[in-house]
């Protein structure tokens, strides 16, 4: 087993609410809020620029494999709906 955090860990997958980016965190939500609350004001305007900080910081990883949520946090709800 790889001792690399980032390395395939899915009990630790998740994905943003909206928008429905898929990651993965390496350190506790408590951690995780503790790091928001210190950024910058311009650091936390956008959704995708505290993910971006969290994923240079090393506390998640954006997994890039294409899967998304839609609206209401269904896996690849948004495929399904365009097939109608």
């Amino acid at each position: 087993m790889s001792e690399d955090p980032r390395v395939q860990d899915t009990n630790n997958d998740h994905f943003v609410k909206h928008g429905g980016v898929h990651f993965r965190t390496h350190v506790s939500p408590q951690e995780i809020n503790n790091f928001i609350r210190k950024l910058p004001a311009g650091k936390r305007d956008s959704l995708f620029e505290v993910l971006e900080q969290l994923d240079q910081a090393g506390m998640i990883s954006i997994v890039n494999d294409h899967v998304f949520t839609d609206g209401n946090g269904v896996i690849a709800g948004g495929e399904q709906e365009s097939l109608r």
